[in-house]
């Protein structure tokens, strides 16, 4: 009797230490499930960021290569416009020194030397004189008149540019492809329409991304100076950047 009931209390302290044992197992089981589902988030996140920033070196690079080719066109045009210059200030030259030659041939044959020479002097001198300074005072009139045509910015309505990184999406990269475009102020990104927002993204590489993002409802609420609504509306933007 004495053994059987060794046997059983040996048989109830196994069980109890297996399933102690196995609790603790199964603690460490679930936590390392934890563990290796926070890393395929995480792997899955840093996938999204590479792919973003991807898309963003991208938008840098053609952004960087329409800079280049508006900067090489600049270049070229004051070169063709001076070569153009050039044979119209000769024009008159030649056509100066045309009366010149034929009306210093024509005192020869006359006999009054004397009187015949005056008139020739006199003569081609002046009219030589304004038709130089009426085309060389043309081009400069119109060399200065056009900066003032050039002028207009692409909608900004004030001088001073919005912290455009308070928008959820907009970061450091994606503010300076803006401002590349010539986008500074919340109004102007309220005013969007349809033909903006692709040509926005054609350029910065997206693909529908203002849209999920709602760049035009968040700059309307802060265009209006609507800061409790954009707060509650868009809680993750913070209050003063969004970097």
């Amino acid at each position: 009797m004495g053994t059987f009931f060794y046997v059983v209390l040996a048989f109830l302290i196994g069980v109890l230490v297996g399933w102690f044992l196995w609790g603790r197992l199964r603690g460490e089981l679930d936590s390392l499930r934890g563990d290796l589902d926070r890393t395929r988030s995480e792997r899955d996140r840093l996938r999204t960021d590479s792919d973003r920033l991807t898309g963003e070196l991208d938008a840098c690079g053609k952004t960087r290569a329409d800079l280049e080719r508006r900067l090489r066109e600049a270049s070229a045009a004051p070169a063709a416009g001076s070569s153009a210059a050039k044979p119209a200030s000769q024009a008159p030259a030649a056509l100066m020194s045309t009366p010149a030659t034929a009306k210093s041939t024509k005192p020869a044959p006359a006999k009054p030397a004397a009187a015949k020479a005056v008139p020739a002097k006199a003569v081609p001198a002046k009219p030589a004189a304004k038709p130089a300074a009426t085309k060389t005072s043309a081009p400069a009139k119109s060399a200065t008149s056009k900066p003032a045509t050039a002028k207009p910015a692409s909608g900004s309505a004030s001088g001073k540019p919005d912290n455009l990184r308070r928008l959820i999406g907009i970061g450091p990269v994606n503010e300076k492809l803006l401002k590349a475009q010539g986008v500074t102020s919340f109004a102007q990104i309220a005013s969007w329409t349809a033909a903006d927002i692709k040509r926005i993204e054609d350029v910065m590489n997206f693909d529908g991304r203002i849209a999920r993002e709602r760049w035009i409802e968040q700059a309307k609420l802060l265009a209006a100076g609507n800061e409790k609504e954009f707060a509650k509306q868009f809680p993750t933007a913070g209050t003063s950047s969004n970097s």
